[in-house]
């Protein structure tokens, strides 16, 4: 059985309200903070994607900080992210522009994290150059595994305005690769800021809440982005069977 816990938009560098991105840290340490406290090991926890909130070097210092772990913590680029920085000082790798794709090899999983984004622009998108390196790492990974695809846009409509005129599109390539690898046990992502699931190709698609802020549904009514409501994160669930179980928590104060 594996544990993950599951995070997404923390931001760090974001303003708010001319706080000079203290709310984002505090935010993120909270969460992380509350992660390292459990009583219990976690197998892994995945951040997806706008780790900051400008794609400043100095920005990625900070979330090598605060991302610091007992646990050990997988990351993937979001639209706020910028791919020559992020490589630079999260991965000590020579600058460069081309998608940050990764494999990690958990016990009993293997966790591929891809990146949709798209420099210059918030929507999002696995390029023909990341849909072959999803495919070729699934066949060639342990076949005996099952095998969990994180990202940073859900590549599904979530019925939030704001977030879907930004979300991953061309899911079709996705779902073609998806249908020849019967491994993988679901699909994780964030962007949305709520936690959420639906499905993509027969397989769940589960959304992380953002901890940097909260959007809303229309029916919540508001302006659509919140940053009153409390960090929550996932736990993702994936027993021996295959079968993945996700719970949802409000992350509290220490």
């Amino acid at each position: 059985m594996l544990t993950i816990a599951h995070l997404s938009d923390i931001h760090l560098g974001q303003d708010h309200d001319g706080d000079g991105g203290t709310r984002a840290r505090q935010r993120a340490e909270q969460v992380m903070a509350y992660l390292d406290a459990l009583p219990g090991p976690l197998d892994a926890v995945l951040v997806t994607g706008d780790l900051a909130d400008h794609g400043l070097p100095a920005e990625y210092e900070q979330v090598a900080k605060v991302l610091d772990s007992r646990h050990p913590v997988l990351t993937c680029p979001g639209n706020h992210d910028r791919r020559a920085p992020y490589r630079e000082v999260l991965l000590g790798e020579v600058p460069g522009s081309r998608p940050i794709n990764r494999l990690h090899r958990l016990p009993g999983a293997d966790v591929l994290m891809l990146d949709s984004s798209i420099p210059g622009r918030d929507d999002g998108l696995l390029d023909a150059t990341t849909l072959a390196w999803l495919d070729a790492t699934l066949e060639d990974g342990r076949a005996e595994l099952p095998a969990l695809v994180a990202f940073h846009h859900p590549p599904a409509v979530l019925h939030l305005p704001m977030v879907d005129e930004i979300r991953q599109f061309g899911e079709a390539g996705l779902a073609a690769v998806l249908a020849r690898h019967r491994r993988v046990a679901g699909l994780l992502c964030g962007h949305s800021h709520t936690g959420a699931a639906t499905t993509l190709a027969g397989l769940p698609l589960l959304v992380a809440p953002g901890v940097a802020s909260t959007v809303t549904l229309p029916c919540e009514g508001g302006p659509g982005i919140t940053f009153d409501q409390p960090p929550m994160l996932a736990f993702h669930v994936l027993d021996d069977e295959g079968r993945l179980t996700t719970h949802y928590r409000v992350v509290p104060e220490s």
